[in-house]
């Protein structure tokens, strides 16, 4: 038997007061874990040129695992932003289906290779793909979750976005709509300080997004991004909320930041090290992983059995999406314009 598959044992650690088994929380880990690496070779990639532009979230996969968790992952609808690896793939994408974008080829799910990297989308999996303006994913969540109620489907929909992105018309809009009608939707905020380099206290007046929420009608929260089962429990809480029939919550996790905005920026230029430094020490996977280590879990033999899954999960995914055919040029502008009957 296995490390990963070894025989869960009694516990009374924090998680299991949660209603999490040991196993839960170890893959958990491993899908925090998977997107880190998934999100390294994304930059070693972008580095050596084979692909144009990389924007992830370093820093922000443990409030997405944990806001996933609770989800129903075949019924439930996600519409993600484009730091949302680690959401994505609990949710149901692959490793495979996330570089497929990132090298623009034929069969990525999320658009054919017709839309720049970090806009994921998967319609098996009931990921909406996210269009290139900030903000409008919100409104997108909304309808969705309005259109649920009306048809009584019981689907819940998550949405995420970042700090910077709050400050559009489109999310207050569309807060506002969910309020008046109750709607089963969950409001996530990455907030990592940071709208690329333009500080939270230059472009959110009052410091605190969740605050927004009461204006709205329905709960604001705030939970340490780097704290996973803080954030499963408030999000479990917001779910629970919304398959009441109790309508939306905004959750505010307030994530580290670990990168760059993107790979045409460079945070060093308007960050100091200190800052740097102490975002660095609020790693979710290092704090995860000492709570894992605290509690027994995440021993020397799970820790390298998993390092090893991971590696080989990102060097297949990595081999198959190169191999992968790119769009046929004179498919170019399919599914921008409307074709006439037969295609003529």
């Amino acid at each position: 038997m296995s490390a990963m598959e070894a025989k869960p044992r009694v516990s009374v650690a924090r998680h299991a007061q949660l209603g999490l088994t040991d196993r839960d929380v170890l893959e958990m880990y491993r899908y925090i874990a998977l997107a880190r690496a998934l999100d390294e070779r994304m930059w070693v990639l972008q580095r050596a040129g084979k692909a144009m532009f990389v924007i992830s979230g370093p820093g922000h996969e443990g409030c997405q695992v944990a806001a996933m968790w609770p989800m129903d992952k075949a019924r439930d609808w996600f519409v993600p932003f484009y730091r949302s690896i680690a959401a994505c793939l609990v949710k149901g994408m692959s490793p495979t289906d996330i570089l497929l974008g990132l090298f623009a080829r034929a069969t990525d799910p999320s658009s054919g290779g017709r839309q720049m990297p970090g806009h994921y989308g998967h319609p098996r999996v009931k990921i909406l793909s996210t269009s290139s303006p900030v903000g409008t994913q919100y409104p997108h969540a909304v309808g969705i979750a309005y259109a649920a109620k009306i048809r009584k489907t019981g689907e819940v929909t998550m949405t995420a976005i970042g700090d910077g992105g709050t400050s559009q018309g489109d999310v207050h809009e569309a807060m506002n709509w969910a309020g008046i009608y109750r709607l089963p939707v969950i409001f996530v905020v990455e907030n990592n300080a940071y709208a690329i380099s333009v500080p939270l206290h230059k472009q959110v007046a009052g410091g605190s997004i969740a605050a927004r929420a009461a204006g709205y009608g329905f709960p604001g929260v705030v939970a340490d991004g780097s704290d996973v089962l803080e954030c499963y429990r408030v999000a479990k809480e917001a779910y629970e909320r919304a398959t009441r029939g109790d309508g939306p919550t905004l959750l505010e996790f307030k994530v580290p930041r670990l990168g760059s905005h993107s790979s045409d920026d460079q945070q060093e230029r308007y960050r100091t090290k200190d800052e740097i430094e102490a975002d660095r020490a609020r790693d979710p996977l290092r704090v995860f992983g000492a709570y894992l280590e605290g509690v027994g879990l995440l021993t020397d033999a799970v820790r390298r059995e998993m390092a090893a899954r991971v590696k080989q999960e990102v060097d297949e995914a990595t081999d198959a999406a190169d191999r992968a055919p790119l769009p046929e040029p004179e498919s170019a502008a399919r599914h921008l314009f409307s074709e006439p009957p037969g295609g003529r």
